[in-house]
């Protein structure tokens, strides 16, 4: 449903005498089935997110996790994606991409399996939290391996197919979910979720085997690994006691954590901006923070993913624990969302972005906003009593703005910044959209089941609503400053 890439850099393809097609400027002889191997791993990891959102009531019930719990479960993945991200770009770009993407497509695969047998929550956490680590070292490598392989000419259309297929993603995920929680096949339950992943996985892996060929970024020399410590010790710093502090009831140290991870996002710069001065490669070129219109697109994408995400779990909660759901009545009742989203998507990149430009972000969030708006009505006057045909109509057009919002959303932010920092200001994007998810699975959830216990189901809903109505305005003033035309040339 998202792009998910870290940077996207020119990429020389170093390709065996075997593989080396004879004219070079045609691509890889195999580039069409190199390009299914990318999609089906990009398909693997976006029906994983809403395939556990659904499932998360049954896990709650099953492993008796507690609401904090199964904030980690659905954003300890987020979060691990977010931390690696950057990372694994970077190594791509060191060792290879074909080598990276294989690796983690195997770890993800395992931590799968992993998942779908965990007899604890906590043991869940702990492998859902591998599971965004292996996804971080493997999602970054597509776009990469997908620009060596095919020519200058017909990268548009092999990155076209991109669109469809996450949407069609994005549309049968919840039903997936549903359908496989619902099953209950030779008894496995929510289970299934993880486990219909080694499949995919296998496939995958034996494809990235035999097809892929190999590229790397040339001149980069060295990780910095002090760079990808620190960023990963500010971001645990600011979620752990953002998930954890209600539970606690917000103890002294929780506010000391965030505090110390607002200090490590700024030794994090100063170590970055030192690495520069010596001339040795840094995690990210620090520059593209001196440019305004890229950070106030930077927390844009942090605050509307933040929103999106948090609804989209608490709505799921709603559905199943309030209403009394059950799975595959839940993932259904969600596929007018995902409709809309598809079709905004559709019209915001193809048609309205290109003539309107930062017009057609503002017009999303105004989109979204009513549909959330329509959303409050319906649950505010039916309460429990409210039915799946109801809610359509409220989804379908929230679902209409996302799309619109999330098509042109990078190409904007990216065009505030110069074609030399392209590659590490869309890996920050990338991981800044990630963190908004955790932090939106933190905060929004937070809020969820605070109100939840002192007033009900209802109530509960209804505050979430009026914090992403916030969130989305917010998210519109900081568009103000954003460029008026999208970048041209598409970056992922």
């Amino acid at each position: 449903m998202f792009d998910r890439e870290a940077p996207a850099v020119t990429t020389e393809a170093a390709l065996t005498a075997a593989e080396a097609p004879p004219d070079a400027d045609a691509g890889h002889p195999k580039r069409w089935w190199i390009l299914v191997v990318v999609l089906l791993v990009e398909c693997m990891d976006l029906l994983d997110g809403t395939i556990v959102n659904v499932a998360a009531p049954s896990i709650s019930s099953e492993l008796h996790a507690s609401s904090t719990a199964l904030q980690w479960i659905v954003g300890g993945y987020a979060l691990a994606l977010a931390v690696g991200l950057v990372l694994g770009g970077r190594l791509g770009d060191l060792y290879g991409r074909r080598h990276l993407f294989i690796a983690g497509t195997i770890g993800f695969t395992v931590c799968s399996l992993l998942c779908g047998i965990a007899p604890s929550t906590g043991v869940l956490i702990a492998f859902r939290l591998l599971q965004g680590l292996a996804a971080a070292m493997m999602i970054p490598q597509g776009f990469g391996i997908i620009r060596s392989a095919f020519s200058t000419a017909e990268l548009p259309k092999a990155f076209g197919l991109f669109g469809p297929v996450i949407g069609l993603s994005a549309v049968l995920g919840p039903i997936v979910g549903g359908v496989l929680v619902d099953a209950d096949l030779f008894g496995t339950g929510w289970r299934l979720i993880f486990l219909v992943n080694l499949p995919l996985g296998i496939a995958a892996v034996a494809g990235a085997i035999a097809l892929l060929p190999e590229s790397r970024t040339p001149g980069v020399s060295r990780l910095d690994g002090v760079g990808a410590v620190l960023v990963a010790a500010a971001v645990g710093l600011l979620i752990y006691p953002l998930i954890q502090g209600r539970e606690l009831d917000w103890p002294a140290w929780t506010f000391v954590m965030m505090a110390a991870g607002g200090v490590l996002f700024a030794v994090f710069g100063w170590h970055e901006r030192a690495r520069e001065r010596a001339g040795r490669d840094p995690l990210v070129t620090t520059s593209i923070f001196s440019k305004r219109a890229y950070v106030s697109g930077a927390f844009v994408l942090l605050l509307f993913f933040a929103g999106m995400m948090g609804l989209m779990l608490v709505l799921t909660l709603y559905l199943q624990l309030g209403l009394g759901f059950s799975a595959i009545h839940a993932g259904l009742t969600l596929v007018p969302q995902s409709l809309g989203m598809a079709v905004g998507a559709g019209l915001g990149g193809a048609l309205l972005a290109p003539r309107f430009g930062r017009h057609t972000l503002h017009l999303g969030l105004l989109v979204m906003a009513i549909g959330m708006v329509a959303l409050l009505l319906v649950v505010n006057h039916n309460g429990l009593d409210v039915t799946t045909f109801q809610l359509a109509g409220p989804q379908l057009v929230a679902g209409l703005g996302i799309g619109l919002v999330v098509a042109p959303l990078f190409s904007l932010v990216l065009a505030a910044v110069g074609d030399e920092e392209v590659g590490s200001a869309s890996g920050v994007l990338n991981a800044t959209q990630q963190l908004g998810a955790a932090v939106g699975i933190a905060v929004i959830g937070t809020v969820f089941f605070t109100v939840l216990g002192d007033r009900g189901f209802t109530a509960a809903f209804e505050r979430v609503v009026w914090w992403v109505l916030a969130l989305t305005a917010a998210a519109a003033v900081l568009a103000l400053f954003l460029p008026m035309e999208p970048r041209e040339e598409e970056v992922h």
